[in-house]
């Protein structure tokens, strides 16, 4: 103790060292519970540190797949330090040293992590040159698609169950908000998969090519066409053709898109023969087909038969918990990209949290690779950001207009949470509306709720 007042480092000083370490710090307990971890594990889960300090280590792997080959459970069994290389579930690769930190009886106390963005040899031994005695079956998250919220859980769980499908299915949301991805992940998960993915954008084509562009024509069909040649149709054989886009397909266009869907089958242009369609549909719109269709202004049988299931992805406002391992996988993706390691400033990441994306995940990719590249030194702060994100950010409370950005955001956060409190009660109810874990809310509730008080 005299140690440590000499030296001036109580805990909150030695934590707020530790959280700016570029290493990621992990500190179990003798049960697989963790007890601390520092700011770095944002960078490489997307989870904060209030998410994951008090996490059992399974439901770290089962529930959020963290690591793809975790390597914890081999220092409880050989009692040894050991070395992993990993990636982590946003893309990173990674080196992970775990030390035993032993009792007075030779059993294990704690377990210390440290995990770096690079690998190094040493002396340490790699789990894989030790007996792996060890299997967890899990399940990982799709490819590409990252995300933490029950909305978009929910989303990829329709698309798993329509993936052994093979009638049409319709994709709605707005413009940005992975329309793509979701169809590149059913396809992924069908009996497709190793067949084509075929990708058709609706409002690229001109509609006097789109004939052509689709079904393919014969030797002669028109002026140029001197060789025969396949449609799209016929480069997705086996596969799956995804149609993006769909309510820009020009109108003359649809009855013969139908006939396709409706009957397998399709002529090339010029020919007299019919070509049987083996192809599994999808569909994507960014506007409400169903208001087309009943306005005459796309078909309305083509709308019915494209749309035997549909899958709507909200926007990325409408599920925030997306928001943060949206933005660390972007930072890393693009870093990797342009050789330019980033980090976010907890000021910066506030505001990208509060901003309502209205480009959606898009919109999310572009700024972080602009942000990577030119962003001059290692951290990216609130004066890098473009002032759009502050004109879309949330009205501040009156009266702070002058004070410290904490105390703005500390502001903003008070009001966002006693307000949710007062209009729905229960800290489920309050978790749900703001899009966080009931662990949090229930925190940051009795955190402002003291403060009023006191």
């Amino acid at each position: 103790m005299e140690k440590t007042e000499h030296f001036g480092l109580n805990f909150k000083t030695f934590a707020r060292l530790i959280d700016n370490l570029h290493d990621e710090v992990i500190i179990y307990d003798n049960n697989y519970r963790m007890l601390y971890v520092n700011k770095a594990c944002e960078r490489h889960y997307g989870f904060t540190q209030e998410e994951m300090v008090g996490l059992p280590f399974w439901e770290v792997i089962r529930k959020h797949a963290a690591w793809n080959r975790p390597a914890l459970p081999a220092v409880y069994e050989y009692k040894r330090p050991i070395k992993q290389e990993q990636k982590t579930y946003l893309g990173l690769d990674v080196l992970t040293i775990a030390n035993p930190i032993m009792n007075e009886e030779g059993e294990i106390e704690y377990v210390v992590l440290n995990v770096r963005d690079s690998v190094h040899k040493g002396q340490i031994p790699s789990l894989d040159e030790l007996e792996n005695s060890l299997e967890i079956e899990e399940e990982p998250h799709p490819e590409d698609l990252i995300y933490h919220s029950t909305a978009m859980e929910n989303v990829v769980q329709s698309a798993r169950k329509v993936a052994s499908l093979t009638a049409p299915c319709l994709l709605l949301g707005e413009s940005g908000c992975g329309k793509s991805l979701l169809a590149k992940f059913i396809h992924a998960n069908s009996t497709r998969q190793h067949k084509p993915f075929v990708v058709v954008n609706c409002a690229a084509i001109p509609e006097q090519l789109f004939e052509s562009e689709l079904f393919g024509h014969v030797k002669g069909a028109f002026s140029g066409a001197t060789n025969a040649r396949g449609g799209l149709f016929a480069k997705a054989s086996g596969g799956t053709l995804f149609l993006d886009e769909i309510s820009e397909l020009p109108f003359p266009m649809q009855a013969k898109l139908l006939h396709a869907v409706q009957e397998m089958e399709y002529r090339p242009v010029g020919s007299s023969q019919t070509v049987q369609a083996n192809v599994r549909i999808l569909a994507a719109s960014n506007r409400n087909l169903e208001r087309m269709a009943a306005a005459g202004a796309f078909r309305q049988d083509l709308f019915f038969r494209l749309n035997v299931f549909d899958i709507t992805i909200p926007p990325l406002r409408d599920r925030r918990d997306d928001i943060v391992p949206l933005l660390f996988y972007f930072l890393n993706h693009y870093g990797k990209k342009h050789n330019a390691s980033k980090r976010l400033s907890p000021e910066a990441q506030s505001l990208l949290c509060q901003h309502s994306w209205p480009g959606n995940i898009r919109e999310l990719a572009h700024l972080m690779e602009r942000l990577v590249v030119t962003t001059e030194g290692d951290a990216i702060t609130i004066d890098h950001l473009p002032t759009t994100l502050y004109q879309t950010s949330p009205a501040l409370p009156e009266g702070i207009g002058h004070n410290t950005l904490d105390a703005v955001l500390e502001s903003i956060e008070r009001k966002m949470i006693l307000d949710a409190h007062v209009m729905h009660g229960s800290t489920r109810k309050v978790a749900t509306a703001l899009g966080i874990s009931q662990s949090r809310a229930s925190r940051l509730i009795r955190k402002h709720t003291e403060n009023t008080e006191s």
